[in-house]
């Protein structure tokens, strides 16, 4: 998976072996940036590098010196032209790739406060036979030319104690926070408990108790039980209802009472004869 920008520390790595993954990575469209290109290495020992650059800088002489080849001094300048032999550079493909990378001595501003990587496959350590001589491409490229090596290791100390400070101001801020984030969870905790209701687990024989107290208590043999009236279908007419049967035999039902008597209306008058 790709990620927006590699930063990748040249420190300890074997400059071949570096140059070969990163010349793949970049034809794969990853972009790469290098520092510390001063710090990285080559095997054999630095007279034996030493005879063969001066041997690769006769090579200038066979032609047109205008036109080249152009024999860089820089660290940053050799491990790029390393990775541009690993490519087609003269295709628009190899020259698409070359525009992903970045190499710089040192360790500029923009990237000293981002995360740095190691290939494992090019590490000197992992990959160099132990006992073998080997040699600092910074050392190789002063005694060829390049006036830096000086002002670089120079500048390197002075951004290394600018960093200690900040990593050590960094982790105490992060001792800071864990310890106000422990504190808060426990003032948190606390009112949640208080807040939330009981959370304590019943057993069945609990339960069993609990059912038998909601229950509603049995009443005893000898009282009546009340009638259920028995559920009929919508729609049926209801039951007549009984007339109120007397007590006794003798005794009358009680009489209704009568109805309020309507008042006659006037009687008319007999005409009288003529």
């Amino acid at each position: 998976m790709f990620e927006k920008v590699v930063i990748i520390d040249g420190k300890g790595h074997l400059i071949g072996r570096l140059a070969s993954v990163l010349a793949k990575e970049l034809l794969n469209g990853q972009k790469v940036v290098v520092v510390r290109c001063e710090e990285i290495q080559i095997s054999g020992s630095l007279f034996r590098n030493q005879l063969i650059f001066s041997k690769f800088l006769q090579h200038r002489g066979n032609t047109n010196p205008k036109r080249g080849p152009i024999h860089y001094r820089s660290p940053a300048r050799i491990l790029w032209r390393t990775i541009r032999g690993m490519m087609p550079h003269k295709k628009e493909r190899g020259q698409a790739a070359l525009e992903r990378l970045k190499v710089f001595e040192g360790i500029p501003h923009p990237y000293d406060r981002m995360k740095r990587v190691v290939v494992p496959a090019a590490l000197r350590v992992l990959r160099l036979k132990p006992g073998r001589k080997y040699c600092r491409l910074g050392d190789l490229a002063s005694s060829v030319g390049w006036a830096h090596n000086g002002l670089i290791s120079k500048l390197e100390t002075k951004r290394m104690t600018y960093s200690s400070a900040y990593y050590l101001r960094k982790k105490q801020l992060a001792v800071l926070k864990k310890k106000a984030i422990a504190n808060l969870g426990d003032k948190l905790g606390a009112k949640a408990v208080s807040s939330s209701p009981s959370t304590t687990t019943t057993t069945s024989s609990e339960k069993k108790v609990e059912k038998k107290s909601v229950e509603a208590p049995k009443k005893d043999k000898g009282e009546k039980k009340a009638p259920v009236a028995e559920k009929k279908p919508a729609g049926s007419a209801p039951p007549p209802k009984d007339k109120p049967a007397a007590k006794d035999k003798g005794e009358a039902p009680p009489a209704k009472k009568a109805p309020p008597a309507k008042k006659a209306p006037p009687a008319k008058k007999p005409k009288e004869d003529e």
